[in-house]
């Protein structure tokens, strides 16, 4: 799928949903600074023109508060700061994107052009070890969700590196 048809086909998968309207240009570029790095095309059109936060499988957290919070963060910034404090395992640029509870999270890399997804889960292993890629990008991402493909609890193809972790 091109980007212009999996923006269509996430609108028209939403609709009806009540989800909050689109976010502004500026609030997307006022977050990019709090990251350091662009956000992925694909992901900037489905805010700038779906909605703000709710769409995918488990809601995307909003750009920006809404009355409605997709997680326990009322915004991407907030859960973003939550990650990146000092204790934080994230590298820079990798954004919490979902809340798929359980202390899990799917995240997006900021530093990649096609938005590379990553794992956050903590009950595998450690906090350490919580973060991994697994090797897909978010167009292949949706796609999998608007086909009734998504994946509950951790994803198959992590990438893990806590194979030898004594962190536990």
């Amino acid at each position: 799928m091109t980007d212009d048809e999996l923006v269509l086909a996430v609108s028209t998968h939403v609709a009806g949903r009540g989800l909050p309207g689109p976010v502004s240009a500026e609030d997307v570029t006022a977050f990019e600074r709090v990251v350091g790095h662009p956000m992925p095309e694909l992901l900037k059109r489905i805010y700038l023109e779906v909605a703000n936060g709710g769409f995918g499988p488990w809601e995307v957290v909003s750009v920006t508060e809404t009355d409605d919070w997709f997680s326990d963060c009322s915004d991407i910034a907030m859960a973003y700061r939550e990650f990146a404090a000092p204790d934080g395992a994230l590298p820079s640029g990798i954004v919490p994107l979902m809340d798929r509870g359980c202390a899990m999270w799917t995240l997006i890399d900021f530093r990649t052009a096609d938005g590379q997804i990553w794992d956050w889960d903590p009950n595998l292993c450690c906090v350490r070890h919580a973060p991994a890629p697994i090797g897909q990008s978010l167009a292949q991402w949706l796609t999998d969700w608007l086909h009734g493909q998504a994946h509950e609890g951790p994803y198959p193809d992590r990438v893990s590196a806590a194979s030898d972790c004594h962190h536990s």
